[in-house]
């Protein structure tokens, strides 16, 4: 049975190889240098990012999806996923509000028809929209109702990532008369919709989500995206692909959290502050041995999770390489080896993220150092995507040849 059908891409007659990923590498470690400057005190200000998502802007990296010749960096998945984490390894925040910006926006090739993903990415990139919303249903559904005037979408949503500076919100709506759930996007500039920075989370502070209330808000034909049903009777081959592809995004945005800390970690030990100090050891060495225990294991398990998420990644590339040629088999494995990455990136981000206080010792408490900022983030994005789930499908695949279910990151 085939499952996957490749993604759109629109090509055009000007169209041409983008800078490559090393710029855009490169470029991402510019951005995070710079916001790793004044990450601490950006966070205890709580001012929504427009700032930074400016810096995004004027790097290129909104639009590093689009093909060159369109406007774009002419990025592929694998350029894309290591700038989250890049960005993610400085400050989670903002590589969440980049990942979701990400994942959302190339969820448009994936659900919708091509000649209509065709025409959103050329309005988003002329625009350069910051993407924000979600698609998983965690909450009372958003109403999506047809009207004299045609459909309307009416709700709220407790939590949407991006929502404060957003220039689009993609969102999960569910039709009235079916039931049958749709991607729909919607220009937060109407007048219908509402946002509020009511969000008190300890930790992705700066991830720029609110609740938002929809209010009467006209939904156009362009603006339905696709179905998000998992139904394997509507669930086309091109929409089952951006489970993982979406999934992915989370367990770069962990791993980049944990190496971020580590990284931090290392420059302070390195300074000579270690809080078992010797006597007899040298200033700016590391041989306390129990430093060098803990950090060993910290190491070695984001070292390892990385690798898992090498193997996703290529399984998932190589879905979206093959097509039709792809089996439904296939796509399990793929998607199981995604839930394994997802549960291996997790745990790195929890141990490295808590663990690391203990390495610094009792000077972590220091507002002004900014650690707790890495254990507080990585806690609250692990808690809105627990592996609990991803277990439990990595199990019933394993032993009873279960495939995973078409499960999209929230």
């Amino acid at each position: 049975m085939g499952l996957a059908s490749p993604p759109f891409r629109p090509t055009s007659p000007s169209d041409r190889p983008g800078p490559g990923h090393a710029h855009w590498l490169r470029v991402a470690r510019e951005v995070a240098d710079d916001l790793a400057t004044d990450t601490v005190a950006r966070e205890q200000a709580g001012k929504a990012p427009f700032d930074e998502v400016s810096r995004l802007r004027e790097a290129g990296l909104l639009t590093l999806l689009t093909p060159a010749g369109s406007g774009g960096g002419g990025a592929d998945l694998t350029t894309v996923y290591a700038v989250v984490r890049e960005i993610a390894a400085a400050d989670g925040a903002i590589g969440q509000l980049l990942g979701c910006h990400y994942f959302l926006s190339y969820s448009a090739r994936l659900l919708a028809e091509p000649a209509l993903a065709a025409r959103i990415e050329e309005r988003s990139t002329a625009g350069e929209w910051c993407w924000g919303g979600a698609f998983a249903r965690q909450e009372p559904p958003l109403p999506l109702a047809r009207t004299s005037r045609g459909l309307v979408l009416n709700g709220r949503q407790s939590y949407t990532t991006g929502a404060l500076v957003a220039d689009r919100l993609a969102v999960c709506a569910v039709r009235e008369d079916t039931g049958e759930p749709f991607a729909v996007l919607v220009d937060t500039a109407h007048r219908g919709v509402r946002i509020d920075d009511d969000t008190d989370a300890f930790g992705q502070r700066l991830a720029a989500g609110g609740s938002v209330e929809f209010d009467d808000v006209p939904v156009k034909a362009d603006d339905v995206l696709g179905s998000l049903s998992a139904d394997e009777d509507i669930l086309s081959p091109r929409s089952a692909l951006a489970s993982p592809v979406g999934r992915l995004v989370s367990v770069q945005l962990c791993l980049g959290m944990a190496e971020g800390v580590l990284a931090e970690v290392r420059e302070y030990i390195r300074t000579g502050h270690t809080p078992w100090q010797h006597p007899t050891w040298p200033v700016g060495t590391s041989h306390d041995p129990q430093v060098l225990t803990a950090y060993g294991e910290l190491t070695v398990l984001t070292r390892s999770a990385s690798a898992l998420a090498d193997q996703a990644m290529e399984g998932v590339q190589d879905l979206l390489a093959h097509g039709e040629d792809v089996t439904y088999d296939e796509y399990a494995e793929t998607a199981a080896l995604v839930a394994m990455a997802e549960a291996a990136a997790s745990r790195a981000a929890q141990e490295s993220t808590a663990r690391a206080l203990d390495i610094v010792g009792a000077r972590s408490t220091s507002a002004r150092l900014g650690f707790d900022g890495f254990w507080r983030n990585a806690r609250a994005h692990t808690l809105h995507a627990p592996v609990t789930h991803r277990l439990r499908d990595v199990g019933d695949y394993v032993l009873n040849g279960a495939h995973p279910p078409f499960v999209l990151p929230s």
